[in-house]
């Protein structure tokens, strides 16, 4: 039976295909305030805001491209059993190949009903306007966990954590609740790698390996010692 790796990922491996991280040392998102495109209060402020930050940030999302790190974590699936837990609302992921993909924020690429949380739509386009109308006649929004708002899938990617071999946290500063509790959900001795060129705060636990690279080196590198490891 193969051995479980589960991965926590964040803005980090995907500024390295050219996405602008959430939030910039300025406080500001692409010279926005946070809190005006990525709340329910922005929104109800200015839906027309929101709704072309977002589309604005679709079309940056589908001209990238899958970077090193990404597709290390696809070849992973080749030994391991491979669940990836992301903070990023992109595809990326899912373009590189990988075959189990948990978005803790949401998807960017998916509209849903402003009254009906079940009302999930695919996109085809990179645009949802003002008007746009769900069946029962409701404004569309973005798919997207916003500040202030619940996280639905974090009672799974809890119960993930809790059954791996093998944890990796790549490209997030373990800044941004819940999603930086997993950490304290992976049985006791899991192996933890954090890739990352900065040392997020962490107290000392067993096990714990500190990776200061950035993903598309650190990811290919650690992949490559955990293939070898299963092989052997």
């Amino acid at each position: 039976m193969k051995q479980k790796i589960v991965v926590l990922t964040g803005a980090g491996i995907s500024a390295e295909s050219g996405l602008a991280t959430f939030r910039g040392s300025d406080g500001l998102w692409e010279g926005h305030r946070v809190e005006d495109v990525a709340s329910p209060e922005g929104w109800a402020r200015n839906p027309e805001l929101v709704l072309e930050f977002y589309n604005q940030r679709r079309a940056a999302a589908r001209a990238a491209q899958p970077n090193a790190g990404h597709l290390a974590l696809v070849a992973l699936e080749q030994e391991y059993e491979v669940v990836i837990i992301t903070q990023n609302v992109d595809d990326l992921h899912e373009r590189a190949g990988s075959s189990r993909v948990i978005h803790l924020h949401g998807k960017l690429f998916e509209s849903r009903s402003t009254r009906f949380e079940h009302l999930v739509y695919p996109m085809t386009s990179d645009r949802i306007e003002l008007g746009e109308q769900c069946e029962k006649g409701h404004q569309l929004r973005p798919n997207i966990v916003w500040f202030g708002e619940a996280v639905p899938l974090m009672e799974r990617a809890m119960e993930e954590t809790a059954t791996a071999d093998i944890f990796m946290v790549i490209g997030t500063s373990l800044q941004v609740y819940p999603a930086a509790n997993l950490v304290h959900y992976t049985p006791t001795n899991c192996p933890t790698y954090i890739i990352d060129p900065n040392q997020p705060p962490l107290s000392a636990r067993a096990n714990l390996h500190f990776v200061r690279e950035p993903a598309t080196v650190g990811v290919p590198r650690i992949a490559a010692e955990l293939l070898a490891q299963a092989s052997n």
